[in-house]
């Protein structure tokens, strides 16, 4: 194998044309030279110099190294410097995937600061609901993965193999038209709205919803379902249904007609950062998981 120290010799060598004058340049000594170049004509299995006396010339296949030399130690230089600027955060990219309502709330704040702190640093953001944001984090299509699960939900095991950064612990609330019976409640157990028309969310939210009230002693009657929180809220307050959404989701709406309650018993959703732990080692993935930590203890 050819390394690129010996490279360096034998540019020294070449341009200097002795082993004397190549190590003056070098900064090191003569035989370390001589030792240098004898390991790089072995990897190459020819002779690269021809020694007359005190001169030397190089051989066609000397000639042929050294000509390729210089490109392969500017690459390597080149290559040198990036990882040293994205190691120290003077550059780097870091692909993030998020579900909405983190998208509109962790996020901007998490991002912002990641600028101010590391403006070489670019992150890229995609949407996407757990379980298919977890899934693209395994193949590779991005780098952190902001993510959430119902706090006793089967499948607590999903996530062994992945580098878990807790960030909160997000309720879940009642939401009801501002002229509902229940309006004014602090608080409702959820069985007294058995007999509601529901309106529920995404496919992980609709499963929990199902579930929470079954075990409350009653299957929901879903009218609408919809992934989009504005359009849960706008029906609510149409008078069309009940529904339960994340607070964290209600922290980037600005709902109208509709009132909240609290919930009993708690239904809360772990909202976690994600990402695997070779990826946890990169200085801006790091950087990241702590800005989105930062955000989400305001």
């Amino acid at each position: 194998m050819i390394e690129a120290r010996h490279l360096r010799v034998l540019r020294a060598v070449a341009s200097t044309g002795s082993f004397s004058a190549a190590a003056r340049e070098l900064g090191c000594t003569q035989p370390a030279v001589s030792q240098q170049m004898k390991a790089l004509e072995g990897s190459a299995g020819t002779p690269l110099l021809i020694r007359t006396g005190r001169e030397m010339r190089l051989t066609q296949a000397g000639e042929a190294l050294v000509r390729h030399a210089a490109g392969i130690l500017a690459g390597l230089t080149a290559a040198e410097e990036e990882v040293a600027a994205i190691a120290g955060l003077r550059a780097g990219r870091v692909r993030l995937v998020s579900f909405p309502s983190g998208s509109s709330t962790l996020v901007p704040t998490a991002l912002a600061a990641l600028r101010d702190a590391h403006p070489g640093t670019r992150v890229s953001l995609e949407e996407a609901e757990p379980p298919r944001s977890v899934r693209m984090l395994r193949e590779g299509d991005c780098d952190v993965a902001l993510a959430f699960r119902y706090e006793g939900a089967a499948g607590a095991e999903e996530w062994e193999d992945l580098v878990v950064r807790p960030l909160l612990s997000d309720r879940l609330v009642g939401v009801v038209p501002e002229r509902h019976r229940l309006a004014s409640a602090g608080s409702v157990a959820i069985g007294e709205l058995a007999e509601e028309p529901w309106i529920a969310g995404c496919p992980r939210c609709r499963g929990q919803l199902v579930e929470v009230c079954e075990t409350a002693g009653f299957t929901p009657r879903i009218d609408f379902a919809t992934d989009d929180y504005p359009a849960v809220a706008g029906l609510v307050g149409a008078g069309l249904g009940v529904a339960v959404l994340p607070q964290l989701a209600l922290e980037s709406l600005r709902p109208r007609g509709v009132r909240t309650v609290d919930l009993e018993p708690a239904v809360r959703r772990e909202i976690v950062a994600l990402t695997l732990p070779d990826l946890a080692q990169v200085p801006a993935v790091t950087a990241t998981l702590e800005k989105l930590a930062a955000a989400a203890a305001r």
